[in-house]
């Protein structure tokens, strides 16, 4: 006897309309939109987003950068020092909350996650796509920020043949400040997340080196060391290097970009990991 080859089920489905092709399709296009309909409602409400991203770092600007400055409290350069430091914290900051609050509501109160875990896309993916979107405002909030620090301070310029590569890291920026925000968001109970949101988001804030440079602090070298564990240090530093390659001595780019995609790993597989856990509950 001769043995018989089982036919195959899908070989007279033409390429594109085989299952497994269908499938990966079907979720691709979920996952834009639901990314689209996110982007969506932000466009709806870009006033309460813009208020929301800007007054904080504005007053940064403002008191440090203009009145203790005007006030003789600071030195010449310290503004173009600053200016890079406030970019990059909003890019951090703004993903890192923009990932973590909405997670929290959608687990807790409102159930909205309910309906995305239902959508056909895979669990991760549906993590991933609050990452993509708290990435994706926290790189509009810091950009929004550069011509209104062009505004505010005076005697700072933003080099445009370096823009690109300092949008690289803005970018690599908010993507590790939403992956952080992911761990946050799916690990933090939703009674006790205003007391995480106090003890994290200032501590991430002051020892970021947004407000000095991180070989400034060698005379203070327990501080120095605290602010190397903050992956907030290695987008301000990166910017900085970036912008002022004549100015202080910045930690080296490539060092920035190794420490910030070692932040995105680990923090985005903590989080991730989290995100299941919860849907799962």
């Amino acid at each position: 006897m001769t043995a018989t080859t089982a036919p195959d089920p899908v070989a007279g489905f033409p390429e594109e309309l085989r299952p497994e092709r269908t499938g990966v399709r079907t979720a691709t296009r979920t996952f834009f939109f639901i990314l689209w309909r996110d982007t969506f409602v932000t466009g709806r409400e870009l006033g309460i987003f813009l208020a929301q991203v800007l007054v904080e770092p504005l007053f940064i600007l403002f008191v440090f950068g203009k009145v203790l400055g005007d006030l003789g409290f600071t030195a010449g350069g310290f503004q173009q020092v600053l200016l890079p430091g406030v970019v990059a914290l909003n890019s951090f900051l703004v993903s890192l909350q923009n990932t973590a609050l909405p997670l929290v509501i959608d687990f807790s109160w409102t159930k909205e996650i309910e309906d995305r875990l239902l959508a056909p896309i895979p669990t991760t993916l549906v993590a991933v796509e609050k990452m993509v979107f708290g990435t994706l405002r926290g790189v509009i909030a810091s950009l929004v920020m550069i011509p209104i620090g062009l505004l505010v301070l005076d005697n700072v310029s933003w080099p445009m043949d370096t823009f690109l590569p300092t949008l690289g890291v803005l970018l690599m920026g908010a993507l590790a400040g939403s992956t952080v925000g992911l761990t946050i968001g799916t690990l933090a109970p939703a009674r006790h997340i205003s007391v995480v949101f106090a003890v994290t988001l200032t501590p991430l804030m002051f020892t970021g080196c947004t407000q000095f440079p991180w070989r400034a602090l060698t005379d203070l070298r327990w501080f120095q060391v605290l602010c190397t564990l903050n992956p907030l240090t290695y987008v301000s530093e990166g910017i900085r290097d970036l912008m002022l390659p004549a100015g202080p001595a910045s930690i080296p780019l490539w060092v920035d970009l190794t420490a910030l995609s070692a932040a995105i790993v680990i923090f985005g597989t903590i989080g991730i990991l989290g995100f299941l856990r919860r849907a799962q509950d």
